[in-house]
């Protein structure tokens, strides 16, 4: 996810090169040594997880599976229980960060690389560093530091595979952070922009079909398999040779959740995020539009817009086809 420049008043926070100097001493520290994950590699979470994701490729079942590749940060997870650290350098630094008013954060991207595949009864142990903290930066959201860490996840002697992961530490901007001094009525009522989203060799076509107002769905040309979101290959035999075909625009509400907590600045909670099963098949996230929140039910008919939230960013929402009735369904999660 990248944030383009903006023109802003600098927050009462600590600068200069020295204060850059002691955040860059952190940079090759370990964040953690030698820490075993909490579970083997294990069938049960391999299940959960394809179930989850729809993935029914026959290599991650059977005697003879091994688990998907995407699954390797799944193994290091330490749960609500939490993990001793083997090393603080991490928390100083994002100490060092929040002393100095930098006391928000997002995460932006994360890099993962396969090298072995992980089977079950695998035990990993992984090693995390502190990669890099980057120059000061400023962005839509405000001014702060990106800080990357990579984690090496091996079994026994092998590596198996890396997961690089970046957060942005920022100062949020305030009303009165923009040329002019004190915000006029006008300004308090605009809304900061919206996040972009990440744009990658991967997922670059859905994007610019989405300019385009096409919602682009990747279909194999080897098996004819549908897949959102878009990956390099098929899930369902492997293939690596894909076309795209273009979605009808029609879908149901799979599931959903309603948006309370935490608020962001370019929303306004709540609101309901919905897992949609298009008619193709497929099923994407996006935002349930044209009836209140409270009144988003899971079958609910939809139908796909597109809506421009500036000059720049075009995103594919879905509108509500009809009221539903007051009917006794769970709604999954706040």
């Amino acid at each position: 996810m990248s944030y383009g420049p903006v023109v802003s008043r600098e927050a009462d926070v600590e600068t200069g090169e020295a204060y850059e100097a002691r955040l860059k001493v952190y940079e090759g520290q370990r964040a953690a040594v030698a820490r075993p994950g909490k579970d083997p590699v294990n069938t049960p979470m391999i299940r959960h997880w394809c179930e989850a994701m729809g993935d029914t490729n026959p290599a991650y079942s059977g005697p003879d599976a091994i688990a998907p590749p995407t699954m390797l940060q799944a193994w290091t997870m330490s749960g609500l229980s939490g993990q001793t650290r083997g090393t603080h350098a991490y928390d100083e630094l994002l100490g060092l960060l929040d002393e100095a008013g930098y006391t928000s954060v997002v995460a932006t991207d994360c890099e993962q690389e396969y090298l072995r595949p992980l089977r079950p009864g695998d035990e990993i142990i992984y090693d995390s560093v502190i990669e890099s903290v980057s120059e000061k930066k400023t962005t839509k959201l405000g001014t702060g530091y990106f800080v990357t860490t990579r984690m090496d996840i091996r079994v026994g002697p092998d590596l198996a595979g890396t997961h690089r992961f970046r957060i942005l530490k920022y100062a949020p901007l305030r009303p009165t952070d923009r040329p002019g001094g004190s915000p006029t009525r006008r300004d308090r009522a605009q809304k900061p922009s919206r996040p972009r989203p990440v744009v990658n060799r991967d997922n670059a076509g859905f994007w610019e079909g989405v300019q385009r107002r096409r919602l682009l769905i990747q279909r194999c040309t080897t098996c004819g398999t549908l897949r959102h979101p878009w990956l390099p290959g098929c899930h369902a035999c492997g293939g690596l040779d894909w076309d795209t075909v273009e979605a009808s625009g029609e879908g149901t509400v799979y599931s959903y959740v309603v948006m309370h907590h935490p608020p962001f600045p370019a929303f306004d909670p709540p609101y309901a995020v919905g897992l949609v099963e298009l008619a193709e098949g497929v099923r994407m996230i996006g935002n349930v539009l044209g009836v209140p929140y409270d009144k988003v039910r899971i079958g609910l008919p939809v139908r796909l817009e597109f809506r421009e939230y500036d000059e720049e960013l075009v995103l594919p929402v879905w509108c509500a086809q009809e009221v539903p009735e007051m009917q006794e369904t769970r709604e999954v999660g706040t």
